[in-house]
């Protein structure tokens, strides 16, 4: 055991193993849990590969939270289904995905994988307090590049980013990171923020490119170093750049906070340790027989058993 503590971005798992797997895997009543093999399978791969001493399934209690929305108005609103009053508004997901995600989650709990929600947070808000806290290695396996940001050498914390299911992960260090976005991991939130992402919802700085702002960022710094820079007559910024920059300061202004991960979330108090046995054993056989887990869920027992 590496004592590294692994931090899965559940959503971006199971949306990955929903549409990776086929929705004619199915369970005895003909329900598809297409996503909920596939997670499991995900789930045994990494623990094989990877031999994590803890692992969180961290989720989305809120995708799209308020607190973000107040500050840019068109933070993930492309993605929203459905408007809810004084609670999270819903996300527009495939009809046969939705109805998995509380077996994903009886599943994983059954089996005594911890896993940690907080109210008002994304999932990369709860991975980005783990890693702040956590006093070893970490491995964020995500297909969301906004995590980059969370790369750190020093304190050995990588992201695992799926190419081909999870049998094929991109390590990303910081080396990584500077040979394709020529930023570091610190400096990868000043260049998403630049940039923007349509994904997203965030607008960026119109007219500052990827390649852009990763110049600008080694010139200057940091975000904070290149806005001194508009105000500083000497500094070597062409025309369209300053005016550029000197438009977008109102949503430099409100940005980072936005698409900064969080590191101060009030995460409950949870067992982090990777399950040697279900915590459930006859809850889970239940939930086996019902959605026809079979050898994906056995495969993941056996694997966490060795």
């Amino acid at each position: 055991m590496t004592g590294r503590l692994m931090l899965l971005d559940t959503a971006s798992l199971y949306f990955r193993a929903y549409f990776g797997v086929p929705d004619s895997v199915r369970a005895p009543d003909g329900t598809p849990v297409n996503a909920v093999r596939g997670l499991l399978d995900f789930i045994d791969r990494l623990v094989q590969d990877h031999r994590p001493a803890k692992l969180v399934a961290c989720m989305d209690a809120d995708w799209r939270p308020q607190w973000r929305v107040d500050l840019i108005p068109t933070y993930k609103a492309h993605r929203v289904a459905e408007e809810h009053e004084g609670a999270p508004d819903a996300e527009e997901v495939p009809d046969t995905l939705t109805p998995q995600v509380p077996v994903i989650e009886a599943v994983l709990d059954a089996v005594g994988i911890a896993r940690v929600g907080v109210a008002d947070y994304e999932a990369d808000d709860v991975i980005g307090t783990f890693t702040a806290r956590a006093d070893g290695p970490v491995d964020i396996v995500t297909g969301d590049r906004d995590l980059y940001q969370l790369v750190d050498d020093e304190r050995g914390i990588r992201v695992l980013y799926p190419l081909k299911g999870v049998g094929t992960l991109q390590l990303t260090d910081e080396a990584a990171l500077r040979e394709k976005y020529g930023v570091d991991g610190r400096g990868y939130a000043d260049l998403a923020l630049l940039r923007g992402d349509p994904s997203d919802g965030l607008p960026g700085v119109p007219g500052i490119g990827e390649k852009t702002a990763a110049k600008l960022l080694a010139e200057f710094g940091d975000l904070a170093g290149i806005m001194a820079a508009v105000d500083d007559p000497k500094a070597k910024l062409t025309p369209s750049q300053r005016k550029r920059l000197t438009e977008a300061r109102p949503y430099v202004a409100v940005a980072p906070k936005v698409v900064r991960v969080a590191d101060d979330v009030p995460l409950p108090d949870v067992d982090t340790a990777l399950p040697r046995t279900p915590r459930d054993p006859a809850g889970l056989e239940a939930l086996a027989a019902r959605w026809g887990l079979g050898g994906s869920l056995q495969r993941l027992l056996t694997t966490l058993g060795e």
